[in-house]
């Protein structure tokens, strides 16, 4: 039984006076338990797409032809009241941002049983009982403690499990999973798509997959639809898309995906005598309520050498976040010793902390939101410039431009906005940004998760560039064990706030010591199109 029908679907977005066409003619279906993946580049329209099936498509964005067809039932000219009693009841939505998808002012269990109590006539304790049962069932850890809390409380890794708990509450006939998964680790990645896996087979729940992670779509979906610039370019089973594209686009993507790992360099010997960052005996505590802590960091210990690349992985909550915060200075410790390029950073005032942000930067995760709309990208990058020092204007300028080159940007962009930009020119700026007060350590949280395979290519080659050129030392935070292969020198397993393993990434990945390594190890997503098999 056919749940979804496209029929050349067009869509529009106005820019100024002009109407743009960015979507062209898209037509698929999906069918009852099954899984249909959109991959391609941001901006290709995958989103787009998406938003106009569920109908919240943005305001300056319409639908110029086509038909969207539900279990037979056109939706196409629905009002926006018709919508809203679908949307939760038959067709869900995981948006792709937590972060700005949960409202700040209301917990999470009310949250949750906002849509039972909605649908459903059930008591007050019978939605109590559904919403702590569905908490678990999403694998969000303490979970009669997160009904209790807000969103501001929470991890983005945990925020987007609330939201799919949300999604699911009444089995609808239709998920539409927009990046369900992009600030996930591997091994609840796994467990939320083995979740919907079943929901698949046991409810005959169809799934719209949008997700620029290619080796996880051909490893969970049923069929592929490859976007570029609002086209399909390529539909099909997804064993034939990925074993034999057709298209030299999907070749490309295959390509990058295959091919991008990089050879790392190996860390000289004078750096290894020297360590950038050392952290002692870090612990911090954290009050949820009168009677209740959460031990973030329990006595966790590293140092990261000069010039090479350090990575932090663990689960969401394991407390990747929180030390990466101590050692910018934006948390202090309860006990421990944080020292920076040989400066104690623990008794530091406050404001030779701030100057000692000179040496550390921080590069966020989602360059669609750490960049000023209302800035030029000059103003953006000149920023850190105005806040430490004085130098001239000229100065200024010269430095702005020397920097974008240096992240290789076309000086010419620079008096546009970051809307204007793509993803990966966003996480390029935001790279210039943190570069410009000539920091010997970069921390990155998550710096590539928010990008396709692509562009995920080109920004680890510049970090591993510019690493190579001005002897930066990176911290690297990240859920993505395939990345942390790819770029990092050594590597500390987090778990529930402890170091469970230490090691360079060779001796890590060809032979871990900890279950715990080893389960995220096993949680990678990955496929051999040379030997016809994807596990």
């Amino acid at each position: 039984m056919t749940v979804l029908s496209v029929e050349n679907l067009t869509l529009s977005y106005r820019i100024g006076r002009q109407w743009r066409e960015v979507v062209h003619n898209v037509s698929f279906t999906l069918k009852r338990g099954e899984m249909l993946a959109f991959v391609g580049e941001s901006g290709s329209g995958k989103t787009t797409t998406a938003q106009a099936i569920i109908g919240l498509l943005a305001d300056n964005a319409r639908r110029d032809s086509g038909k969207i067809v539900l279990n037979g039932e056109e939706i196409s000219q629905w009002s926006a009241k018709r919508l809203n009693a679908l949307r939760g009841a038959r067709i869900s939505l995981v948006p792709q941002d937590p972060g700005n998808s949960l409202n700040p002012v209301k917990t999470i269990g009310a949250q949750v049983g906002e849509v039972l109590h909605i649908h459903q006539k059930i008591t007050k304790d019978e939605q109590e009982n559904q919403v702590l049962a569905l908490l678990t069932k999403v694998g969000l850890s303490h979970p009669e403690q997160r009904m209790k809390q807000y969103p501001h409380q929470l991890s983005g890794g945990m925020k987007q499990r609330v939201l799919i708990a949300i999604a699911i509450a009444l089995r609808p006939d239709l998920i539409i999973a927009d990046e369900p998964t992009s600030a996930l680790d591997v091994t609840v990645q796994k467990r939320i798509l083995d979740l919907l896996d079943i929901l698949r087979r046991e409810s005959g729940t169809a799934v719209l997959f949008v997700t620029h992670d290619l080796a996880l779509a051909a490893q969970r979906a049923d069929r592929l639809l490859v976007f570029r610039h609002g086209e399909v370019q390529e539909h099909g089973a997804t064993a034939d898309v990925v074993r034999a594209p057709q298209h030299a686009y999907t070749r490309q993507l295959l390509s990058d995906l295959q091919g991008s790992r990089l050879t790392i360099a190996p860390v000289s010997g004078q750096r290894l005598a020297s360590a950038a960052i050392r952290a002692q005996g870090i612990s911090k505590q954290f009050s949820l309520s009168k009677n209740h802590f959460l031990q973030a960091l329990d006595n966790v210990s590293f140092e990261v050498p000069r010039g090479s690349t350090h990575a932090l992985v663990g689960e969401s909550g394991s407390g990747k976040t929180t030390l990466a915060r101590i050692l910018l200075g934006f948390e202090q410790a309860d006990s421990g010793r944080v020292i920076l390029d040989d400066i104690d950073a623990t008794q530091l005032s406050v404001e030779a902390r701030r100057q000692l942000r000179q040496k550390i930067q921080f590069v966020y995760q989602n360059p669609f939101a750490s960049l000023d709309p209302r800035q030029t990208l000059f103003e953006i990058i000149e920023e850190p410039l105005k806040n430490f020092g004085k130098i001239t204007r000229a100065e200024r300028k010269t430095r702005v431009e020397a920097v974008t080159m240096r992240v290789a940007l076309p000086l010419d962009l620079l008096n546009r906005t970051a809307r204007e930009l793509s993803g990966g020119q966003r996480q390029r700026v935001a790279i210039a940004r943190a570069l410009i007060l000539e920091p010997t350590i970069l921390v990155l949280d998550e710096a590539t998760s928010a990008l396709d395979v692509t562009v995920q290519a080109q920004i680890l080659a510049l970090l591993q560039q510019l690493q190579q050129q001005l002897g930066l030392t990176y911290l690297f935070i990240t859920h993505d064990l395939a990345t942390v292969r790819r770029i990092a020198h050594s590597v500390t397993v987090l778990k529930s706030g402890q170091v469970v393993e230490h090691g360079t990434v060779e001796v890590l990945f060809s032979s871990p010591q900890n279950s715990y390594t080893r389960e995220l190890i096993d949680a990678i997503p990955h496929f051999s199109p040379a030997t016809k098999e994807y596990a």
